[in-house]
């Protein structure tokens, strides 16, 4: 009678952690590549002196 929850729940678990984990790494991959963009903005804006 027991039988579909570890199959249910261990699908569920599955879903939630691995949306998480997908989420974590685009959060830290975009963060980076903003901080590079800023970067890059600030030495063009450096070097464009008057």
């Amino acid at each position: 009678m027991m039988d579909w929850f570890p199959l249910v729940f261990g699908t569920f678990k599955v879903l939630v952690l691995g949306t998480g984990m997908f989420f974590a790494i685009k959060w830290h991959y975009d963060k980076r590549k903003k901080e590079k963009e800023k970067e890059n903005e600030k030495k063009n804006n450096e070097t464009s002196g008057p």
